[in-house]
């Protein structure tokens, strides 16, 4: 019988959680997308070396959550018992605890030294590279810290982390595995496939119930808009007379469901039947019958006003079609069909166009993309953006924190880390009309009632953005926006976005003075600096 192989891949983490893409051109004077940990996958578990040696744990449960990046090595045939005593012999000579160094023996090191033995293949050469690059900078020896952490976590409190001696002692070089044991850790592995087939199963099952059930909704919003058309006009009265009644009665419990602030939206900007009949000339080169349909009911929802129901089950196929077609010679259709869908996030029930693309993402998974777009689409994309926050649902649905995996990537993904993502592109860019903006997502993010969970993981990369835009000058409309988004994220963030003030600057009283509005954000902000600021 052929022996077994077993798939081995390098699961890559982001130490800076993004903060080196963001922050590294102006640190280092070179642009990175990363500094990187890496860890082996294979048997089930995952390998790394740190500070107190070499460790393994579940694959993506060390302290740096689930990896950026896993990359394929290949196939091992090596039977998991010698496995074992190869690793037990590194962690006994090379990889020994007091052997680790941030630098030149690191864990990067020990991952290619893994992935040699096991399938022959070596660790991407830009991740060995990158020590020599960066980490002799301050910057990186700032992160040793980090780095002995992980395999100290679980003395900590942390996710547990099981040392080497799998058979519950050090193993002997000259033993020989049991035939037992080996016939457990082929049963254990054999468990491991059916699980996961299991689950595949019980995906494709809540898959088909989540259709139903967006159906069933999609009914029911039909039927509650015919009833409440058929009201009569007594009824009507009726309701008025009492709702002027609890308005009297009840002014300030109103008062306190109103939203305190209204978002910066673009109302006045959009020309819908202009924008909609450039869009049909641009189908009507390309499409197909279906698209021509799809138009057909786009019409009817933007510009008869027939509410989202006018829209097919296939509406979001026709979007998914043209915003993935990236051929230049349709850059014009698809800043139409961008311009378009700003007009229809002002509308209340575009919230049904949003949650049929729960499964798919076809809309956040092209917004994640903002940085490689022309910017013509990228201006769309921002416009688009900034009306979503128009009505209470369509701004919430930006701010999901439910993950997903992008497209060929396995990177984790959500409605808020993407809405950063065009947030801070757009405020740090170049082109004006995207800063305004840019500006505007920000302020609306600040003024946004939510739970501060939502901004758990990506206040520290908001706030950073809006320090960077600090540097340069701009007007008051932008700095107040941005000095709003700034005092909210620090009251978020703990110590870090204060922290981040401190280091980077500017100062915010450099801005005292430039108005009123100003100065009432300045003063609190100062006061949140001052609260956390104990080492000084």
């Amino acid at each position: 019988m052929e022996d077994e192989t077993i798939a081995v891949c390098l699961h890559i983490y982001d130490m800076t959680r993004g903060m080196a893409q963001l922050m590294s051109a102006a640190i280092l004077g070179k642009q990175i997308d990363g500094i990187w940990h890496t860890g082996v996958v294979v048997y089930g578990r995952e390998y790394f070396f740190g500070g107190q040696g070499i460790a393994s744990c579940l694959p993506g449960e060390t302290i740096l959550g689930q990896p950026n990046q896993i990359h394929p090595l290949g196939v091992t045939q090596i039977p998991f018992a010698i496995f074992v005593d190869y690793v037990q012999g590194l962690a006994d000579s090379t990889f020994r605890p007091d052997a680790y160094h941030l630098l030149r023996h690191n864990c990067n090191n020990f991952s290619n030294e893994l992935a040699q033995f096991l399938c022959g293949n070596s660790i991407p050469q830009h991740i060995l590279d990158l020590p020599t690059e960066v980490l002799s900078t301050p910057f990186g020896q700032s992160l040793q810290p980090l780095l002995n952490s992980l395999s100290a976590s679980s003395s900590q409190g942390g996710i547990p982390v099981l040392p080497l001696d799998l058979d519950g002692g050090r193993r002997s070089v000259n033993r020989a595995p049991s035939p037992g044991a080996v016939a457990l850790e082929r049963a254990i592995e054999d468990a491991r496939r059916d699980s996961l087939k299991l689950e595949e199963r019980r995906n494709t099952i809540l898959e088909k119930v989540e259709k139903l059930e967006k159906k069933k909704a999609k009914k029911q919003l039909q039927q509650e808009r015919q009833s409440s058309s058929s009201t009569s006009a007594s009824e009507k009265k009726m309701a008025d007379a009492s709702e002027a009644n609890t308005a009297r009665e009840g002014s300030e419990e109103e008062n306190s469901k109103a939203p305190r602030e209204p978002p910066i939206v673009f109302k006045d900007l959009i020309d819908i039947r202009k924008e909609y009949e450039s869009l049909a000339e641009c189908i009507a080169k390309v499409g197909q019958d279906d698209d021509h349909q799809s138009m057909a009911e786009l019409k009817q929802y933007v510009i008869d006003d027939e509410g989202s129901w006018a829209l097919g089950d296939n509406f979001l196929l026709f979007i998914a079609k043209w915003l993935n077609d990236d051929k230049p010679c349709n850059d014009r259709l698809r800043v139409q069909l961008l311009t378009v869908l700003a007009s229809a996030a002002l509308k209340d029930d575009v919230i049904l166009i949003l949650h049929q693309d729960r499964r798919t993402h076809v809309l956040m998974n092209y917004a994640h993309n903002i940085d490689r777009l022309p910017m013509s689409e990228q201006e769309a994309l921002a416009l688009f953006m900034c009306n979503l926050f128009e009505n209470g649902s369509s701004s919430e649905w930006l701010l999901y924190i439910s993950e997903w995996t992008a497209p060929h990537t396995t990177l984790p993904l959500s409605n808020i880390r993407v809405t950063t993502k065009v947030a801070v592109t757009a405020l740090l860019s170049d082109n004006p009309l995207l800063q305004d903006r840019g500006s505007a997502i920000i302020y609306n993010l600040a003024i946004k009632e939510v739970k501060t969970v939502v901004f758990d993981d990506v206040a520290t990369e908001l706030a950073m953005a809006i320090l960077q835009f600090f540097s340069t000058e701009h007007g008051e409309e932008h700095i107040f926006r941005c000095m709003k988004g700034l005092l909210r994220f620090a009251y978020i963030a703990h110590s870090e976005v204060p922290a981040l003030i401190k280091m980077i600057g500017p100062d915010p009283t450099q801005f005292k003075g430039m108005s009123a509005r100003i100065d009432e954000l300045v003063e609190p902000l100062l006061d949140r600096l001052r609260s956390v600021r104990g080492m000084d």
